[in-house]
């Protein structure tokens, strides 16, 4: 029994989650580290002081479930105003997504510039999304579902977006959209 106490108790005093950046500076892919046994594995999928360690914001309000029953849905591109800026953290709990980020912040070297990032139930990845970042994802199979924590809470009035095809971006989805909803459908060329 000694063992297995001080082996939780190292385990929890490492860090465990692995933080890879992106090209577009403050978005991070998350990978889990993965503790396996007979029965399974445990693996940490948040700790506020390995967030803080690589200076991403710790702090977490609200968690959201996004369901979506077909293929191709597409939601976004979302984000909030100043000063209700957000950071995400999102993971596919399941199916799969191509999961979509623009950075937005005018004076960042990659203001207008997106990534995608393929997010599954199998893979366990998740993105971190820094404040003044455009969120958006397509499903790339039928009854997927997302889950994201948030750093603000949702605030109406100061949620904006951008258009899934806006040219200014060219944003390349791997596949047709089949459901999207009339809003994201018709917000404004970005300017």
């Amino acid at each position: 029994m000694g063992s297995l106490v001080v082996f939780i108790f190292e385990y929890f005093l490492e860090d465990i989650l692995k933080f890879t950046e992106t090209e577009l500076h403050g978005a991070f892919i998350i990978e889990i580290e993965k503790i396996k046994d007979k029965r399974g594995f445990f693996a940490r999928s948040w700790c506020q002081n390995e967030f803080k360690t690589h200076g991403l914001t710790p702090r977490v309000v609200q968690a959201n479930i996004s369901y979506n029953k077909t293929k191709g849905t597409l939601r976004g591109m979302h984000y909030q105003i100043s000063p209700y800026e957000e950071s995400k953290l999102i993971r596919c709990t399941r199916g799969a997504v191509i999961d979509v980020i623009i950075d937005l912040r005018p004076d960042s070297d990659t203001y207008t510039k997106w990534i995608s990032v393929d997010l599954t139930a199998d893979n366990y990845k998740m993105i971190f999304v820094p404040e003044g970042f455009a969120h958006g994802f397509q499903t790339l199979s039928d009854n997927t579902e997302i889950f994201y924590q948030v750093s603000q809470f949702y605030t109406p009035g100061s949620e904006d977006g951008i258009r899934w095809n806006d040219p200014v971006f060219g944003i390349e989805w791997p596949i047709e959209v089949t459901a999207i909803s009339e809003k994201d459908m018709n917000w404004p060329d970005y300017k």
